[in-house]
Order: C-alpha cells, then sequence, then structure tokens
C-alpha cells in the first residue's frame, strides 16, 4: 500500500500537470464566460508597514543595528500606501473588465461596503483601497472607535467562551511530531541563513555579543518568524540595498528564510483547532453576505445592502491565516507557499448564469510580487499581480468553482458556532 502510494505521489510530480491545468483554465473560463460576475467579498490584508517592536527588541541578534524607519512601529508606510492605491486601481480594472463595475466614474462606488480593523494601517489599508478603485469618490471605511477591540478581527471575546487550552496545544504538538524540536530540525537550513544574514554575512564586524538563533531553544515561532518578516518589510519597503538586510538579501535569500514565518503561520495558526475559533466571525459574516446577494433579501449581520457588490475587509495576515485554516485551502504564488503578504487578499465571489442557472462562487488568492512591492511597479496586464484559483474541500468541481449551495455548506462546516460574529458597535 505504501509502496503504490509513493509511486503516485512520484507520478504527482514527475508526470506533466500543464495539460490538466489548461483543460481546467478553459472550464473556468467558458463558464465565466456564460456568467455575470454579481458580488466580491475581499478580505484584505494591510500594506507595508513599519516592525511592530522597538529596534532594541531586535538589535540583540544581529552584527548591526536594525534600519530607522519613517514611521512609528506598526504605521503603514507612504510606500505601503502607494502599494495599496496601485493594487485598487487594478482592482478596478478587473472588475470592470468582469462588468462588475464601469470603468470609471464614482456611480458604482454605492455599491461598495468598506470594513476595516481600527488600527491605524488597517484604516489606512480600507481607504487606499477605496482612493485607488475610485479616486476622486466618497466611499467610508467603516471601523469602531480608536480603543476598541473589534470582535470581527480580533476576536478577544474567545476567553469568555469555554475553550479547551490542553486540546488545542495537544492538536498544534501533534502536528509536530510532539516536539517543537522536531520543527527547528526539519527548517535548520533556513534558520541557518537567517542567522548568516542577521550576522552580516561578511559585510559588516563581527558582533560577540550577538545571540546566534542557533543557540536559541526551538525558535521558529519566535523571534526568527519575527525576524524574517521584519526583513520582509525592509525588502517590500524598497528600502536601500544596503538597508535592506544589510546589503546581505535578495529575492532568492528572502523566499527561502519566509518559509520560516510560514511555517510558524501554519503549524501556529492554521491548525484548526485554532483556525476555527479565530476565523468563525469573518466566516459568518462572508456566509451572510453572500447568501444575501445569492437570495436578493436582507440578511442579519450580512455587511452592506442587498444589492451591494463590492465587500471589502481590511484585516491582517492572522485573519487571512485563520480563514484558509478553517476552510483547509491552500495557494502557491510567486516562490511562496501560504504566504499571507502584505496587500494580499482572499476573494470569494458569487457569480450568476446568464441562463437562469443555480449562482456559484469561485475563490482566489491574489497579491503582489516581492519586486512589484520593492519597486512599486504599476499593474497592468503585461505586468499583473499574481492570482491563485482556490480549490475550496468540499465543495470545489473540477473547474474550482462551487455551486452556491455546496459552498454554504463548507462555510458552515467550518465555522464554529460558538464563535460565530458577536455583535459590533456601528454595525
Amino acid at each position: 500500500m505504501r509502496t503504490a502510494a509513493s509511486f503516485f505521489l512520484l507520478a504527482l510530480f514527475f508526470f506533466p500537470l500543464a495539460p490538466f491545468a489548461a483543460a481546467q483554465s478553459s472550464a473556468a473560463t467558458d463558464a465565466s464566460r456564460n456568467a455575470d460576475l454579481q458580488l466580491v467579498v475581499m478580505l484584505s490584508r494591510h500594506g507595508v508597514r513599519s516592525p511592530l517592536g522597538a529596534r532594541g527588541e531586535y538589535d540583540k541578534y544581529s552584527a548591526a543595528p536594525w534600519p530607522v524607519w519613517s514611521v512609528p512601529p506598526g504605521i503603514q508606510t507612504a510606500h505601503g500606501d502607494q502599494l495599496i492605491r496601485i493594487f485598487g486601481a487594478w482592482d478596478r480594472k478587473k472588475f470592470a473588465d468582469q462588468h462588475l463595475f464601469a470603468g470609471a466614474g464614482c456611480a458604482d462606488a454605492a455599491h461598495v461596503t468598506i470594513v476595516a480593523d481600527n488600527d491605524e494601517r488597517t484604516r489606512a489599508t480600507g481607504k487606499d483601497l477605496a482612493e485607488g478603485m475610485f479616486p476622486g469618490c466618497r466611499i467610508t471605511v467603516d471601523s469602531l472607535p480608536d480603543g476598541m477591540k473589534d470582535p470581527l478581527f480580533q476576536p478577544t471575546w474567545l476567553r469568555t467562551v469555554p475553550h479547551d487550552e490542553a486540546l488545542t496545544a495537544a492538536a498544534v504538538l501533534g502536528r509536530m511530531g510532539g516536539s517543537p524540536n522536531n520543527l527547528t530540525a526539519a527548517y535548520h537550513s533556513q534558520l541557518a541563513l537567517l542567522d548568516h544574514v542577521l550576522a552580516g554575512c561578511g559585510r559588516v564586524p563581527a558582533n560577540p555579543k550577538r545571540t546566534s538563533l542557533l543557540d536559541l531553544p526551538a525558535p521558529v515561532r519566535y523571534p526568527a518568524a519575527t525576524l524574517a518578516e521584519n526583513l520582509l518589510l525592509e525588502y517590500t519597503e524598497g528600502m536601500s540595498q544596503a538597508d535592506t538586510g544589510w546589503g546581505c538579501l535578495d529575492g532568492a535569500t528572502l523566499r527561502t528564510i519566509m518559509q520560516i514565518d510560514t511555517a510558524a503561520w501554519d503549524f501556529g495558526f492554521r491548525t484548526p483547532a485554532v483556525a476555527r475559533p479565530y476565523a468563525s466571525p469573518i466566516l459568518d459574516r462572508i456566509l451572510k453576505t453572500m447568501q444575501q446577494s445569492a437570495t436578493g433579501a436582507a440578511v442579519p449581520g450580512a455587511l452592506g445592502k442587498p444589492g451591494g457588490r463590492l465587500v471589502i475587509m481590511a484585516g491582517h495576515d492572522t485573519n487571512i491565516v485563520t480563514v484558509a485554516g478553517a476552510l483547509r485551502i491552500d495557494w502557491v504564488l510567486d516562490g511562496r507557499f501560504d504566504d499571507p503578504a502584505p496587500g494580499g487578499a482572499l476573494l470569494f465571489e458569487l457569480w450568476r448564469p446568464r441562463d437562469g442557472g443555480k449562482p456559484f462562487v469561485r475563490v482566489e488568492y491574489t497579491t503582489q510580487t516581492l519586486e512589484q512591492m520593492r519597486n512599486a511597479e504599476p499593474l497592468t496586464a503585461a505586468n499583473p499581480p499574481s492570482t491563485a484559483p482556490i480549490f475550496v474541500p468540499g465543495c470545489s468541481r473540477a473547474d474550482l468553482s462551487c455551486t452556491w449551495e455546496g459552498f454554504a455548506a463548507a462555510l458552515r462546516q467550518a465555522i464554529d458556532p460558538a464563535y460565530e460574529t458577536k455583535p459590533s458597535v456601528g454595525r
């Protein structure tokens, strides 16, 4: 049995899959050509920001100080704003090509709802997307007042719900073979490469007081993942070569190092015991919002009004990762596996066949490449963002679409009823 499985896996890796991909793409195109895009629910991560901690928190791991940022910790930068506006302009053209919106003007702005977490970077992302898609038009970004925790994006109220923490820990550790040390061993080469960059890769004098990641116990989650993310932020911010990983970092090196961060997200937040409680408020809103569009009748808890065409939720990487974990969906783009990149977004699309058939759903993940972000490249037909169609276990068909009923059932399966949306002020 094991031998047969091995041959099957070898066949998948070595048998050319291009004909299947081409056939699948053709089937998807044909289906969409005979249908109208009715609603898009977008779950977006905020844009490029400065590191969340102060420089002193990270200096002990590096041979030289980390670069100075132009904004306080955790704030979206001007470059990050620019990238989101570029993405918004691309989205407008894409949605216009799909006949969801007109190519220009403000008339369709009335059909757009934007909800953001109340951090500066998420509010800024909502505003930048609106400006990129509908320049000069008035679109309100809805968020809770400062100082409040929004249970849609940061479900801190989970602590009031009975939760088996021991079972959750067992679920995470069980995926690691019972010990974080196994994960550290599996990612040793990536950790060594990150440590080499932190040491200045021979470009800066050695620092005998530096703490090497290789001397820390099981460092995959923290601080290694955080340090890898900080290097990603330097690269995508477009910092000078000297300030990007002390001159040690290029795109290929960064993509290897980021496997540490992706692994931390995978085991720490994609594990269903963690993902379902955290993602359930957002999944509940997605379900109700799409149900409202599919039926044409108002649904309590839906975002936007019946007849809305675009709902944007501007949140965090944690939101995208946990939604993906709860739905058991994956993507590979730009040499990165399941990476919730700055500005990247999950799109949930509701399509209605022109022949009067039942509506269906498509899901995709889209992101700018690391180099598009670094260089603030315009997104065009000749230089598009990276986009991956998503297979949703439990409902996707061969063309990667789900019937509306099948998709709704998959969402209900992923939602833990104990953690559905709680009321939010102003919504």
